[in-house]
């Protein structure tokens, strides 16, 4: 069955230059607990050179950045985009 387009959650992905995508699951763990994690809906969509792409929904964003903020781990957050295809066209994903 096909969701219409207003039941389809709304994602971001975000560039996020880390040495390793278990750090920010665990930063986000820590931050936000077991409930906040579920409701975040974390997913790693790709990796690559130190670089991971992460998809998390809309209302989320603010809530990973002070995750990770707050956890003091080596991430950067480069770019943030509703499409992956928005990520992969800057010049740092490539």
């Amino acid at each position: 069955m096909k969701l219409k387009p207003s039941m389809r959650s709304n994602r971001r992905y975000l560039l996020i230059e880390t040495k390793d995508k278990k750090e920010i699951e665990k930063a986000v763990l820590d931050y936000l607990g077991i409930l906040g994690m579920a409701k975040m809906n974390l997913l790693p969509v790709e990796e690559k050179k130190g670089r991971a792409i992460i998809s998390v929904e809309r209302e989320e964003v603010d809530n990973l950045r002070a995750a990770i903020e707050y956890s003091g781990i080596q991430a950067k957050i480069i770019r943030v985009s509703g499409t992956i295809k928005g990520v992969k066209k800057s010049e740092t994903f490539n």
